[in-house]
């Protein structure tokens, strides 16, 4: 049934939306360095923050050497410098002492499974993160759930009104297609960011709103 609702979803928003942006198909451990610098800021600050660091610093061995105030301040722009210069130093660290060469093809060769056991256990690296870099980088079926993901899908009942982004994740994970994750998953950011918003949602505009019960909103447009 969740199966069925949400390829209904996925074709509602493919046609509202049309097809989303090929995959930046970064490096893994570029992918994951991103992913860090896109938490709490703009996709705009985010890709730039990404680009000073790169230029700061031509290898990630020399990040994983740098001292953290250096880190931080390359970063700065992206917002929380201090904050994320401890998370990716550490992040790289963790990977080398691993026996993990910091290059293009750190990660590449590793299966599925053991690749997500792998980055879940380094620091700081949660399902989502770990999910960005098996299908951004790699185009392995992962399913990751930000928190415009996360609202849609449980106003749209497609996860119990409690359930966490982990929980989100794992069910999104089991349900959807394989070849609709990448798709599915830019389309529920793009409707949460234009239609779906947090306060008071345009549930007038909605393409889905004959298949949404609203679970939790109180108010709307």
């Amino acid at each position: 049934m969740v199966r069925r609702r949400l390829l209904a979803i996925a074709r509602r928003l493919a046609k509202a939306y049309g097809d989303p942006p090929e995959p930046r198909h970064l490096p893994p451990l570029d992918e994951l360095i991103l992913t860090v610098l896109s938490q709490h800021t703009s996709d705009t600050n985010r890709d730039r923050a990404y680009a000073d660091l790169r230029r700061r610093f031509s290898r990630w061995d020399d990040v994983a050497a740098a001292p953290l105030p250096a880190i931080a301040r390359a970063i700065r722009r992206g917002g929380l410098g201090p904050t994320k210069a401890v998370r990716i130093r550490a992040m790289l660290r963790a990977v080398r002492d691993e026996g993990v060469a910091l290059d293009e093809a750190a990660f590449t060769r590793m299966a599925d499974a053991e690749l997500w056991e792998k980055l879940l256990g380094l620091p700081g690296v949660g399902p989502k993160t770990a999910a960005c870099v098996l299908l951004f980088s790699l185009d392995r079926p992962y399913f990751p759930v930000d928190t415009h993901v996360h609202r849609v899908a449980r106003r749209l009942g497609l996860v119990p009104p409690r359930a966490d982004a982990v929980a989100t994740q794992a069910a999104f994970q089991e349900s959807v297609p394989p070849r609709e994750m990448y798709a599915l998953h830019m389309n529920l950011i793009r409707h949460g960011r234009a239609v779906c918003v947090a306060i008071r949602p345009r549930c007038s505009e909605c393409v889905l709103r004959d298949l949404c019960p609203r679970v939790g909103v109180t108010s709307s447009r």
